[in-house]
């Protein structure tokens, strides 16, 4: 495999083949430039470097361990090494901190005082929260209404870590239109603020920046790896896709590895018949959402369309740039887990290993139950465990009780 797309993407421009780019209001072209800059000198400063990493390791809790999961291997009838990258283990429950402590280190560096987010399951929000109390920024985390119903726990944290969350009523009260508030906020505020955004999304430099933040995770999955097995990499990879951060965290150090199969998962929602899902990938449109050109769901019209998932973290009408060229290059297989797969999956995890997984990583974990046929004997397989699952008992509870119908 070409070391390119590992090495060499986004070009100059922010492309990443015909995806990414930067389609923003001139407003912001000043600050996204100023943010480019202050992230090109940062990479190479070793203070950056060193406060970056003393962080990760002592107020996050990196390295995360690889846990083995022989019982759940066994209860999917397998015969390969399952193995779970525990990024639930982080401080504030999700792989999202990783980004956060990074963009807000950014934030004092460039000499802004107040941090914006936005955030659909909530782990963006609270991880938001918590390095922005940590580095002594003011924070506002933008979150749709139907989210604060789904995720009401994670509200409540914010709050406590010191953000206020403002809710967002508009278009489907869920991540997207929360996104949409975001931008209008930093459009308004450019001077003193910063906009930590969440996935591996928007205009550039997001997509790249936020996935270096996450390419961590990679890097300690192949020495953990190796370490175990001498000298090996993993067979698969395999983790959700909403935005795609955690994904490409977990993807970005095996791209030029070629005997390395990777999978990303999306949310099939209540099926890809039924349209109610967020499956870009099974319903393919180029399009310009948020800042950046990518897969996105549209209708006959172009207009994006409603999305739905059990999980708010992948109910999303766009697909990361950089996961849309991998997608064209053939290089990362995408697919999709229902509602009720995932639902599944959720309470497998947690009766067999006793392990509570969020309803986004449920859903890798339900595709590889579906696949695991067809997974060789004694290969290697890492999923990555995104975040953890105490914020989605409450909905696990409620589908359980009143179906899988509209809520």
């Amino acid at each position: 495999m070409s070391e390119t797309l590992r090495m060499g993407l986004p070009d100059a421009s922010g492309h990443f083949g015909p995806y990414g780019g930067k389609f923003v209001p001139e407003t912001l072209i000043t600050p996204l430039a100023e943010l480019e800059e202050a992230y090109r000198i940062a990479r190479t400063d070793p203070a950056f470097e060193w406060e970056l990493g003393h962080t990760l390791t002592h107020f996050a809790g990196r390295p995360t361990p690889l846990y083995r999961a022989d019982r759940l291997a066994e209860e999917m009838g397998a015969d390969f090494r399952l193995y779970l990258k525990r990024e639930d283990l982080l401080h504030t429950g999700a792989h999202k901190i990783n980004n956060t402590i990074g963009q807000c280190l950014l934030t004092r560096r460039m000499g802004k005082k107040r941090v914006i987010a936005e955030t659909g399951a909530g782990q963006h929000g609270v991880a938001t929260a918590a390095a922005a109390a940590h580095f002594g920024l003011d924070c506002v985390v933008y979150m749709g209404e139907e989210d604060m119903r789904r995720q009401r726990l994670n509200v409540d944290r914010m709050q406590l870590l010191g953000a206020e969350v403002r809710p967002v009523g508009s278009g489907s009260r869920t991540l997207k239109d929360a996104i949409n508030e975001a931008l209008r906020d930093w459009v308004t505020n450019v001077g003193d603020t910063h906009y930590v955004l969440g996935s591996v999304l928007g205009p550039h430099p997001f997509p790249a920046m936020v996935r270096d933040f996450h390419a961590i995770i990679g890097r300690e999955t192949r020495a953990q790896i190796a370490m175990l097995h001498e000298d090996r990499v993993p067979d698969w990879l395999i983790a959700c896709v909403g935005g795609g951060s955690n994904a490409i965290g977990l993807f970005h150090d095996f791209l030029d590895e070629a005997k390395v199969r990777m999978v990303g998962v999306e949310a099939g929602g209540r099926g890809i018949a039924s349209r109610l899902h967020a499956a870009r990938l099974a319903d393919p449109a180029i399009g310009v959402l948020h800042g950046t050109q990518t897969y996105v769901l549209q209708d006959e019209a172009g207009q994006v369309r409603a999305t739905h998932s059990v999980s708010a973290g992948l109910d999303y009408p766009a697909l990361g740039p950089e996961h849309a060229h991998l997608h064209d290059k053939g290089r990362v297989r995408y697919e999709w887990a229902t509602d009720e797969d995932a639902v599944e999956a959720f309470g497998r995890l947690s009766r067999v290993e006793g392990i509570l997984p969020a309803l986004e990583s449920a859903h890798a974990l339900a595709w590889l139950a579906s696949h695991a046929k067809e997974i060789e004997r004694d290969s290697i397989v890492v999923v990555n465990l995104s975040g953890r699952g105490d914020k989605d008992v409450a909905e696990v509870e409620r589908v359980k009780r009143e179906g899988y119908g509209a809520p």
